[in-house]
């Protein structure tokens, strides 16, 4: 692919993941090392001449995005995995998260175990913002974009609009996984820190709330990816409601106090 023209471009190189990849049974219960390089091509003129991190981009955060995604969402194909990170790095800005959009994206994949050293299965995908159309879906909470879907995950972007709840409810049929990405939300009715992950299993009750002026997102993970009818509104005091162990996944991220 020849890009169209000469953008700046960041490049993240050598990146380790362990996470569950591959199709085999063994790789489906034991978590393997993955090797990423990601190439992100957009305008860093705006951050040069004015010195702040909100005009580029924040390569510490996008290191634990990538991280969450690939840990949560457990690949079969590593054409599936970068897929995905290519649509995430791609996809346009949200309100409590600036930074410049991203045009173009080369995400490079190895699983360095795969053949026992016999040789190293790696794959690169090219992308631009073009390949991948606006996915959006209007909720009564706000907004989701659809990032990617494979039979085996979803990836999603929730966005809560300023003084929104989004109810407290279970899902029976799929697993989810969910990153904080903006500084405002209220998880089971307490703050949560951005970049702080945690892990629904099915049944769990849990609710997010926005009580700022300014809309706030969080990155979801569903196994497999999510069905419409499998979100339950459910009755439970939010005084009663637990948080899974939480995992930071952004450098120098708190984990906020859990009850």
């Amino acid at each position: 692919m020849i890009f169209h023209r000469d953008y700046d471009q960041l490049a993240l190189r050598g990146m380790g993941v362990d996470c569950i990849i591959g199709v085999l049974d063994h790789e489906r219960v034991t978590p393997q090392p993955l090797r990423l390089d990601v190439v992100l091509h957009f305008d860093m003129r705006r951050a040069a001449h004015e010195g702040l991190i909100a005009h580029t981009v924040d390569y510490g955060r996008v290191l634990g995005e990538l991280r969450f995604i690939l840990v949560a969402a457990r690949f079969l194909l590593l054409e599936s995995a970068a897929e995905a990170l290519a649509a995430w790095l791609l996809m346009p800005p949200s309100l409590d998260v600036p930074r410049p959009q991203v045009e173009e994206v080369e995400v490079t994949l190895a699983k360095p175990l795969a053949l026992a050293g016999l040789a190293v299965p790696e794959i690169t995908i090219r992308r631009r913002r073009s390949d991948f159309p606006p996915n959006l879906e209007v909720k009564p909470f706000g907004f989701v974009d659809v990032v990617f879907e494979s039979p085996e995950c979803g990836v999603y972007r929730e966005r809560i609009s300023p003084r929104t709840v989004l109810p407290t409810h279970v899902h029976h049929h799929l697993d989810e996984m969910e990153l904080t990405l903006g500084d405002g939300l209220l998880l089971q009715g307490a703050p949560v820190a951005a970049g702080v992950a945690h892990e629904w299993p099915r049944e769990h009750p849990h609710r997010w709330e926005n009580p700022t002026d300014v809309e706030q997102s969080f990155l979801c993970v569903d196994r497999p990816k999510f069905i419409h009818t499998d979100e339950v509104e459910v009755d439970v005091a939010v005084g009663d409601l637990v948080r899974t162990r939480p995992e930071t996944f952004f450098t120098g991220a708190t984990v906020a106090v859990v009850r």
